[in-house]
């Protein structure tokens, strides 16, 4: 098959490690893979490398943006179709809001003889309850028409189906879930030596209460939700560090944030930090936190169950498929942070338990939400829209 695959931005993040997860696997058994992304720039990151090391060719589209900025849309948009006429593929696989918008209409407009076939995954919410109403209401009026031009939604979670669903936006379109795959060969538990040295790196003891929340620092993420119940853990717990791990737009006001709070000796920020040392970091701590107020699929939860580590986060989105209440970890209302408070201090508390529950967890991440079962049902998924009447 000739596939193309667009995504805006190749950051270090879990859309964009789907998407060179993706084209690796479908380069190795001889399929023609194409990549185009807007340009990578920002403190989140980069995946550029990767993305060339898979063998597909890169393609950078200097007008594709991640904001609402017309002219460069219009100029994306015919750039796309120019790569789409010159590739001729068979599947055109786009991923990411701004990428899938503009990426499917113009697929659609080379739409010859009912090829290329048109996919789209749905890898988190353009639209969420915290945006004014105007731009909530265009990005779901946009997905909208997006829709009624591919021929499968796919999901990385089914909540994103029923949130799109409960828009409106499907209707009657094919919506498949296929869950994002992590490596999970990179992520597993550390023993007592490795995590005692992660510790000392990190300047925090081998017994010391550490909670960490491992993604890009921004608004969505949850650190300040951290910090706002910080001061009270620190009441139960007195020795408690916290680790926030990433980086991002909002690093300088968090930091000054806890500044301002007297706690730079509490919190630690990392920075960007590389996948092998996700997991390592991962490893070090008491529980990995996630109070997301948007998430398609949590993979540093995942991941932290993977690694045996007890998890806590919010209810939104697709943290509930990995963050099972009581079954997989703890699970509490969106932006509630006395829940989120004990929900933390019950994990401290009970560590067997948590540890049983995390351990639970970590055998059905690594049945459901491995690599190679993302990129068999992807490959499924192609052949099977292949072979049926287009859209």
């Amino acid at each position: 098959m000739r596939i193309l695959h667009v995504i805006t931005r190749l950051i270090l993040g879990g859309a964009q490690q789907n998407t060179v997860d993706s084209c690796a696997a479908q380069v190795k058994p001889g399929h023609d893979v194409t990549l185009v992304h807007g340009p990578v720039y920002g403190p989140e990151g980069s995946l550029l490398v990767e993305a060339h090391a898979t063998g597909a060719k890169v393609i950078e589209i200097n007008a594709m943006r991640r904001a609402l900025l017309p002219w460069h849309d219009i100029a994306c948009f015919y750039a796309l179709c120019r790569v789409i006429r010159d590739f001729q593929p068979d599947i055109v696989h786009t991923h990411s809001s701004k990428a899938g918008i503009i990426g499917r209409f113009a697929a659609w407009s080379e739409r010859r003889d009912n090829m290329p076939r048109i996919i789209h995954t749905v890898h988190g919410l353009p639209f969420h309850d915290r945006q004014p109403r105007v731009v909530h209401d265009l990005y779901v009026g946009l997905e909208r028409a997006a829709a009624r031009r591919c021929d499968v939604l796919v999901g990385v979670s089914d909540s994103m189906r029923k949130a799109f669903d409960q828009a409106n936006i499907t209707q009657g379109k094919r919506f498949v879930t296929i869950p994002s795959g992590v490596d999970t060969t990179m992520f597993q538990p550390v023993d007592v030596a490795q995590r005692k040295t992660i510790r000392l790196e990190l300047g925090v003891g081998l017994h010391t209460p550490l909670v960490g929340l491992v993604a890009r620092l921004d608004p969505l993420k949850g650190q300040d939700d951290v910090l706002d119940i910080l001061p009270r853990l620190i009441e139960k717990h007195p020795q408690l560090h916290v680790l926030f791990a990433g980086s991002g737009w909002q690093e300088s006001a968090l930091k000054d944030r806890v500044h301002k709070m007297h706690m730079t000796d509490r919190v630690i920020f990392t920075g960007l930090v590389t996948p092998h040392r996700v997991s390592e970091l991962i490893g070090a701590l008491d529980v990995n936190l996630l109070p997301s107020y948007q998430e398609g699929q949590p993979r540093t939860l995942i991941q932290a169950l993977l690694c045996g580590v007890p998890i806590v986060g919010y209810d939104a989105g697709g943290i509930t498929d990995i963050c099972i209440n009581g079954q997989t970890g703890r699970c509490v209302p969106t932006g509630d942070r006395d829940a989120l408070l004990d929900a933390v201090l019950w994990t401290l508390a009970h560590p067997d338990e948590a540890r049983a529950m995390a351990e639970q967890g970590g055998q059905i991440a690594r049945e459901r939400y491995s690599v190679t079962a993302m990129t068999t049902q992807l490959e499924k998924l192609y052949r099977e829209t292949l072979d049926t009447p287009a859209a």
